[in-house]
């Protein structure tokens, strides 16, 4: 691994001046590495952060990478992390005029990476250089510890998706010129909506109830506010107090709560694990809107490398093999999803629709076809349009947003089933249905999203840590409850409960669906799964 040489450093810089010319936004600094294969499978398993500490488990997946590779070689065309300053890695067998493209898909990544608010908590330091001091930690602690530094290593990540990344984003979008008390916060946030459940409209009402005290009172507002609270709500300050002697210990952050509050980890001998769950967490947390933004970040830097490159007079001559290596990377598949094909659409699409005025309540009233496909206002604010779209969404938001019937039947997109052909015993794949909010729901069932596990410390018993997963309508996956709550036990030192809900099938008299497969009349149960002294056990509530 080596920087670019002079030559593709110039090249590089160029492309800067085109691309801010064009709009878009990133630092003057940024680092260029040239990597073979054999450095892209090693780097890979560490999310390409070459200072990340070292774990087993990724020489496991380096083999198995390798393994791979043999069968299947392929060489990837670039890969850029999120530091300061930004490092890309690009294939050492790249002509000039493909990097010029793969510099416009970087720096568009970029970007992304350095205007979208979900990496707001990522701005601010260089990870790269905080990941070497964690590093050099644990290389220290397993000089001394041994192999029970990999254990806790295990045991952490096991539950790192289990991080309030929104809590952690939150803190950095309160206006500097807005205080709230937590006893607002608490009345507002938690009384008002868990402990009374008021409707909407009283909800709202008290909101003017208190804008009415701070137009009246000024800096007495609060006072004034509570004295009237009080009087309607007698047991709002024991609840609040109560809450206040609780509310240390983040109960939506499960390594947190551990950190926080778990005995084991609180014995003096203990003391260093806790500096492991600590880098798992913060390395979990960075990569949280990698994760959250994949459609969007790749459709990004998929349109902006085509519609800068397309521009650039470097072009000339490898027309032909620019289609060739775009339609490979966008190309929209039947059965599927490619990230790349669909967000670069998507932008593409909320571009064209806000040149014409379609981003509008105007147009979304019109219900007949030929006047929806005649509204054209002209108003030339797309490009503005998709840049807000980059700067305030996540994947969730923009497919629950942009994906209409408009786009599915322009890109002919449908949903695909699946049945036995019981004759030829085959799976044969249909056309099931070409109704947008269906082809959305698919979409949005692939995306990231782990479970939401709460800590509810006033359901378990002395020493018991109670865990609640509010059902979205995807249960655990069982085969992972075993490990990952003896993980849990060992880090908290004590029994765990899990309270979950996990399906029920009941069949209907062996008839056959259109699936080929028995109908089942589904019903959710609420279970109880407890881990203690390594055995684990399940009971129905």
């Amino acid at each position: 691994m080596e920087l670019i040489n002079q030559h593709t450093k110039q090249i590089m810089e160029g492309c800067k001046e085109r691309a801010r010319s064009a709009g878009l936004s990133f630092t003057d600094e940024s680092l260029e590495y040239i990597v073979t294969n054999r450095d892209l499978l090693e780097l890979s398993p560490k999310v390409m952060i070459p200072t990340l500490y070292d774990y087993w488990v990724h020489d496991v997946e380096v083999l198995r990478e390798k393994g791979k590779y043999e069968l299947y070689p392929h060489n990837p065309y670039e890969t850029v992390i999120n530091t300061r300053p930004p490092i890309s890695f690009y294939n050492d067998n790249n002509p000039d005029w493909l990097n010029v493209m793969i510099f416009y898909h970087v720096l568009a990544h970029i970007d992304f990476f350095q205007n979208n608010l979900y990496f707001r908590h990522t701005w601010d330091y260089d990870f790269t250089g905080e990941a070497l001091s964690d590093k050099r930690l644990i290389s220290r602690l397993r000089a001394e510890k041994g192999h029970w530094v990999d254990y806790v290593i295990e045991f952490a990540r096991a539950i790192d998706n289990l991080v309030d990344y929104h809590g952690e984003l939150a803190g950095f979008f309160v206006p500097d010129n807005v205080v709230t008390s937590r006893r607002l916060d608490y009345y507002f946030d938690v009384f008002l909506q868990e402990v009374k459940g008021v409707a909407v409209a009283e909800y709202i009402r008290e909101v003017e109830r208190y804008n009415d005290c701070v137009r009246e009172s000024g800096e007495l507002a609060e006072k004034s506010f509570f004295t009237e609270t009080v009087r309607r709500y007698p047991e709002f300050e024991v609840l609040y107090h109560k809450a206040e002697g609780e509310r240390s210990a983040p109960k939506r952050d499960l390594i947190r709560y551990l950190l926080e509050r778990s005995p084991f980890l609180g014995r003096e001998e203990n003391l260093w694990m806790k500096q492991i769950l600590e880098i798992v967490r913060k390395t979990s947390v960075f990569f949280q809107p990698q994760i959250r933004t994949k459609i969007m970040n790749e459709g990004w830097a998929s349109y902006w490398h085509e519609l800068l490159f397309l521009s650039d007079d470097r072009i000339r001559g490898h027309e032909v093999d620019f289609a060739r290596i775009h339609a490979g990377v966008t190309a929209m598949p039947k059965v599927g999803m490619n990230p790349y094909a669909l967000g670069m659409r998507l932008f593409t699409y909320l571009e064209e629709q806000a040149d014409r005025g379609k981003i509008s309540f105007d147009y979304r009233r019109l219900r007949g076809s030929d006047e929806r496909r005649e509204f054209d206002r002209k108003t030339g604010s797309g490009r503005d349009h998709i840049f807000t779209v980059r700067e305030n969404l996540c994947d969730y938001i923009f497919l629950k947003d942009a994906i209409d019937q408009e786009f599915v039947d322009r890109h002919d997109l449908f949903v695909v089933g699946k049945r036995l052909d019981q004759q030829r015993q085959v799976w044969q794949y249909y056309v099931k249905s070409r109704n947008a909010g269906e082809y959305r729901q698919m979409v949005l069932d692939r995306l990231y999203h782990p479970p939401c596990i709460t800590v509810v410390p006033e359901k378990g018993a002395p020493g018991v840590l109670y865990l609640n997963h509010r059902f979205e309508g995807k249960q655990l996956v069982r085969e992972y409850i075993a490990n990952t709550m003896m993980a849990i036990e060992y880090l908290w030192g004590g029994p765990v409960h899990l309270e979950t809900s996990e399906a029920r099938f009941e069949r209907t008299g062996g008839s056959t669906g259109r699936e080929g497969a028995e109908q089942a009349e589904i019903t959710w149960e609420r279970v109880v799964y407890r881990m203690e002294s390594r055995t684990l056990g399940r009971m129905t509530i």
